[in-house]
């Protein structure tokens, strides 16, 4: 049985289309995540500690090793203390 090589151009452009699609998208997600993959089953912890590096570094992803808080975290929160 022949094989219809007029049809290989056709499935070689979609499958190559497929790979830079996907590639964009990731390299789109990691550099939205500073390089970092994306997080996946997030629960409630994770939200409290991503508002707290965004706070801390500015960015959700962002971490710090430096154990003093930059000035004005103490009031940057959303909850007061009444």
């Amino acid at each position: 049985m022949p094989v219809p090589w007029e049809a290989l151009i056709p499935f070689g452009l979609v499958t190559v289309m497929f790979g830079v699609s996907g590639t964009l998208l990731n390299v789109s997600t990691r550099a939205q995540n500073l390089g970092k993959p994306v997080r996946h089953n997030i629960d409630n912890w994770d939200e409290m500690m991503m508002r707290r590096d965004e706070q801390l570094t500015g960015h959700k992803r962002g971490q710090r090793d430096d154990p003093t808080p930059p000035p004005g975290f103490e009031t940057s929160s959303l909850y007061f203390d009444i």
